[in-house]
């Protein structure tokens, strides 16, 4: 998965706006709210940020 830092830096969940953090080992990236908790998935290197598309992690 290749995201570069500065975009890494601006994206947020779109469920409840907090952070993102990289998973690059599963090409995946997780909302860094112990509320939310969604995964989002990177396909070809464009994130995904639909919640329809997130799962529960």
């Amino acid at each position: 998965m290749k995201i570069d830092d500065w975009l890494l830096e601006i994206l947020a969940c779109p469920n409840c706006k907090s952070p993102l953090r990289a998973e690059p080992e599963v090409d995946e990236l997780s909302c860094t709210s112990t509320s939310c908790g969604l995964v989002y998935p990177v396909r070809d290197d464009i994130p995904v940020l639909l919640v329809d598309e997130a799962r529960k992690s």
